[in-house]
C-alpha cells in the first residue's frame, strides 16, 4: 500500500482543484466487494478506519469467499486485514460462496470492543458473529459463535444498531436482517448483553401475497432510542414497487409524522402501512440506497427510480436509472430527482446501479456513481481506454435538494467505479470509500476497496 501520508497531501490538493483523479486514489483492500443492505460496513473508531468486505480470490485463490475485516491506522498508515471466517461455505447448497452479499455489519460497542456479524446469502439458517479480543483492536478476535434464529430460517443482510437508552438504560443491540423461518421478510434479534448471546424477535414486514415477496431495507439510527427505516414492497424486478418510511421508538413503529403504527412484534401487515415517499409504478420502479438523520432527529434519504418496464426491448431495460433525494422538513417528505444514474451493472439485475450515497454530517452533499453525465444523462467514455465506465461525482445542493452542482470525483477511469460509502465520523475531516475493478455478477467481480481522506 502507498505512503498514506503523502497521498493524503496530494488527494487534498486535487480535491481544490476540483478533481480527484483515479490514479492518485489510495488502496485499502486489494480485493474485497459488498453488497449495499448491509450496514454499517465502513465504521471510524477514534483513529481507526474499519472496513468490512468479501474477498473474490482473484489475485489469491486462497481468499476466495473470505470474510474479512482491514483496520486502517489513519496516524500511521498502516492498514492490518484480519480473515473473520474462511470460505463461507453454504450450509445447505454446499459449495464456495463467494458472494459480496456475505459482507459483514460492523458495532463498536460500548466497551470499545468490536462486533462483527455476517451469513451467508439465503443458503444457511446460521446468523454468525465475533467480537474483537480487546477495545478499539481489530487484530485478534475471538473465536466464532452461531446463533440460529430457527431451523428453517434463511438468513442474509445483517445490520447492527445500538440504543443506548433501552434495557433499563443498560442498553440493547439489535440486529435487523432477512429470512427469519425461510420468509424472506424484514426480521430482528436483539441482545442485552453486547452481543454476546442474541435472542429472536421475528418478521416486523409481512407482505401477504399470493407471489412471495421480499421487502428490503435500509436503517439508520441516532444511538438512543431510535431507529429509522426506509423500505419497499420487494425487488423491483417482481414488483412495482414504491419507497416507503417508518421509525421505531420504545417498542413502536411510527409513520414519519410520528403516529403509532403497531408494535415492533407483530409489526406491519402490509408495507404500505408506512409513510410513503415516492409512489412507483410500471414505468417507475425504485430502490433505496442511503439514509442518515440530521441533528434533529429528521432523516434524509437517496434512491434510484428505473425508467421502463420489463417489457421493454432487452438492451433497454435498465438502461436508464435516476437517483433521487428526500428530506423530512418535520411535516413532509421534499423529494426531487437530481441525477442521471445511468445503465444497470450487469444484465440480469436491471435494478443495480452504481449507488448513490449520503455525507452522514452535510445533508447538502451526496457521492454518486454513475455511467452517464449527472447532469444530462449522456454516456461517460473514457479518453483512456475509449470505453464506458462507472465513475464518482460529488454532489453539493444549497436549495434542499431542488438543484445541484456536480463535480467529478474521478475521470477517464480504466475502471469501473461503484457503491460508494462515506462513514459515519463527527469530525473536521471525511472518508470516501468505493469499489473500483470488474464488477460481472455479484458472486463474479475483481474489485478493489479504494478511497480517500481529506479536509471538509
Amino acid at each position: 500500500m502507498r505512503s498514506w501520508t503523502r497521498l493524503a497531501l496530494t488527494v487534498l490538493t486535487m480535491a481544490c482543484a476540483g478533481l480527484l483523479a483515479a490514479a492518485d486514489v489510495g488502496m485499502f483492500n486489494d480485493d474485497g466487494g459488498w453488497c449495499w443492505f448491509q450496514d454499517e460496513r465502513v465504521v471510524v473508531d477514534g483513529n481507526k478506519l474499519l472496513i468490512a468486505s468479501v474477498a473474490s480470490g482473484t489475485r489469491d485463490p486462497a481468499r476466495q469467499g473470505d470474510i474479512e475485516v482491514v483496520s486502517y491506522d489513519m496516524d500511521s498508515g498502516k492498514p492490518t486485514r484480519f480473515e473473520l471466517h474462511d470460505r463461507l461455505v453454504r450450509k445447505f447448497r454446499e459449495r464456495i460462496a463467494q458472494d459480496d452479499h456475505n459482507a459483514p455489519a460492523l458495532l463498536v460497542r460500548p466497551d470499545g470492543r468490536y462486533l462483527a456479524v455476517y451469513s451467508d446469502h439465503g443458503g444457511d439458517n446460521r446468523i454468525l458473529y465475533r467480537v474483537s479480543a480487546r477495545p478499539h483492536d481489530a487484530a485478534t478476535w475471538e473465536p466464532e459463535q452461531v446463533f440460529t434464529p430457527s431451523a428453517i430460517s434463511r438468513v442474509t443482510y445483517s445490520n447492527l444498531h445500538f440504543l443506548s437508552r433501552e434495557n433499563n438504560g443498560a442498553g440493547r443491540i439489535y440486529d435487523f436482517f432477512r429470512g427469519y423461518n425461510a420468509s424472506n421478510k424484514p426480521s430482528y434479534a436483539w441482545s442485552d448483553d453486547q452481543g454476546a448471546s442474541w435472542n429472536m424477535g421475528g418478521v416486523f414486514i409481512d407482505f401477504p401475497d399470493k407471489l412471495p415477496r421480499r421487502p428490503y431495507v435500509k436503517y439508520a439510527s441516532n444511538g438512543r432510542d431510535t431507529i429509522h427505516m426506509l423500505y419497499s414492497e420487494s425487488t423491483p424486478y417482481s414488483y412495482d414497487t414504491s419507497i416507503y418510511h417508518m421509525y421505531y421508538r420504545d417498542g413502536m413503529l411510527h409513520h414519519s409524522n410520528g403516529e403509532p403504527i403497531r408494535a415492533l412484534s407483530p409489526g406491519l401487515r402490509h408495507p404500505n402501512e408506512g409513510t410513503l415517499i415516492y409512489r412507483g409504478n410500471s414505468q417507475n420502479v425504485a430502490w433505496m440506497s442511503d439514509m442518515h438523520i440530521d441533528n434533529s432527529g429528521r432523516p434524509w434519504i437517496a434512491y434510484s427510480v428505473r425508467k421502463g418496464t420489463l417489457k421493454d426491448p432487452e438492451d433497454r431495460i435498465g438502461a436508464d436509472h435516476r437517483y433521487r433525494y428526500a428530506r423530512w422538513t418535520g411535516k413532509r417528505w421534499m423529494d426531487h430527482e437530481i441525477a442521471y444514474a445511468g445503465s444497470q451493472l450487469y444484465r440480469g439485475e436491471d435494478d443495480y446501479t452504481g449507488l448513490i450515497t449520503l455525507d452522514p454530517e452535510d445533508p447538502h452533499t451526496v457521492y454518486i456513481s454513475t455511467n452517464a453525465h449527472p447532469g444530462s444523462g449522456k454516456p461517460l467514455v473514457s479518453a483512456a481506454d475509449g470505453k464506458r465506465h462507472w465513475e464518482i461525482f460529488r454532489g453539493e445542493t444549497r436549495s434542499d435538494g431542488a438543484t445541484w452542482t456536480w463535480t467529478a470525483v474521478t475521470k477517464d477511469s480504466t475502471a469501473d467505479n461503484i457503491r460508494p460509502v462515506v462513514p459515519i465520523w463527527k469530525n473536521k475531516r471525511y472518508a470516501l470509500l468505493w469499489l473500483r475493478g470488474a464488477y460481472r455478477t455479484y458472486t463474479d467481480y475483481d474489485l478493489a476497496v479504494v478511497g480517500f481522506i481529506a479536509k471538509r
